[in-house]
C-alpha cells in the first residue's frame, strides 16, 4: 500500500506540447479524463430474456480546463488560430497529478488534442469575480502512466 493512497485531486499541472509558457500549466479545474465503450445491441431470435450487448469502439470525453483569464498565453493563440484561421495543429497534452513533494503520482498522456470550444465567463459590474476562461479540447485517446 502506498503512502499516497488515495491521492489528493488539487495538486496537478497540465503541460501542452505547443506551449513553453510556464503559466500555461496552471488550471483551476480539469475534467474529461474518461473513456467508455459504445455498445451494440444484438437480439437473438427465440431468446427473449435478455439482449446481448457487444463492445464496438471506445469513446473519449472532451477535456475541459478552467482558469483565470490570462494575457500572453501561447495556448490562447493556438485556440485563436483554430477558430479564426481554421488552422488546426494537433498537440499532445500531459496531465500530472503530484504529491506534496511535487513528484508525479500519476501521469495521463492525451493524444492529438485540438481546440473545440473557448468560453469566457460573464462580465458583471455587480459582482466582484475573477474572469474565468474555459477551454474544451477534443482528443483521440489517452494513456495512463504510474
Amino acid at each position: 500500500m502506498s503512502d499516497y493512497y488515495p491521492p489528493w485531486g488539487f495538486y496537478y499541472r497540465v503541460e501542452f506540447d505547443i506551449s513553453k509558457n510556464k503559466d500555461d500549466v496552471r488550471f483551476q479545474s480539469l475534467s474529461g479524463l474518461s473513456v467508455e465503450y459504445d455498445m451494440e445491441e444484438y437480439r437473438e431470435g427465440g431468446e427473449n430474456r435478455f439482449i446481448h450487448k457487444l463492445p464496438v469502439r471506445t469513446k473519449y470525453s472532451d477535456l475541459v480546463l478552467k482558469r483565470g483569464m490570462m494575457k500572453g498565453s501561447e495556448l490562447i493563440q493556438w485556440f485563436l488560430r483554430a477558430f479564426r484561421d481554421r488552422e488546426f495543429q494537433p498537440t499532445g497534452v500531459t496531465v500530472i497529478l503530484m504529491n506534496e513533494k511535487s513528484e508525479a503520482l500519476h501521469t495521463w498522456k492525451v493524444a492529438h488534442a485540438i481546440p473545440r470550444k473557448w468560453t469566457v465567463s460573464d462580465l458583471n459590474a455587480n459582482e466582484n469575480a475573477v474572469v474565468i476562461e474555459t477551454l474544451e479540447l477534443s482528443y483521440r485517446y489517452f494513456t495512463m502512466q504510474e
